[in-house]
């Protein structure tokens, strides 16, 4: 029945502490603390399963990596400017992940990673939308993510 028995305790307090020590108060805010508690176990996500601990220092280290990689080509850009060809844009990448939790730890890494945004994962199409402060070659951006990024988040969540 109370999925977070400690939070609607909390919730019940608050409420009477805002709102006054009155019976009417205390079973307003019982009410409205038990559908918060449920309202939250409904965005409990799922949990991950992971296959191959053994991996997650690797991909740790990549992804460290390539956040200084990142840090030092956007300082770059901003201090000499772009090259003659490089630009701003957006790019789709296709994907093969399907786990949930993989496709959060992606999210992650390349928002994370100066120069880059997630911006929208199209489940339908598997593709994710992804902006780019420096774009010279868009095929290097797929080989990055789909062979340094997916690959290994699909031997550590498959």
């Amino acid at each position: 029945m109370l999925p977070y028995p400690l939070l609607t305790v909390s919730l019940i307090l608050m409420w009477m502490l805002l709102g006054g020590f009155t019976p009417g108060q205390f079973i307003l805010g019982t009410l409205v603390a038990v559908f918060a508690s449920w309202a939250m176990a409904s965005l409990r996500p799922d949990k991950p399963k992971i296959r191959k601990w053994h991996l997650l220092p690797k991909l740790v280290a990549i992804v460290f990596l390539d956040i200084i990689r990142s840090n030092i080509a956007v300082a770059k850009v901003l201090i000499f400017g772009r090259s003659k060809t490089g630009r701003a844009g957006f790019l789709s990448i296709p994907l093969e992940i399907e786990d949930r939790t993989a496709l959060a730890v992606l999210a992650i890494i390349l928002t994370s990673t100066p120069g880059s945004a997630w911006l929208e994962y199209d489940q339908h199409d598997k593709t994710v939308l992804l902006h780019v402060l420096d774009l010279l070659d868009e095929d290097e951006w797929i080989g990055l993510v789909k062979n340094r990024y997916e690959k290994l988040l699909m031997e550590i969540f498959a």
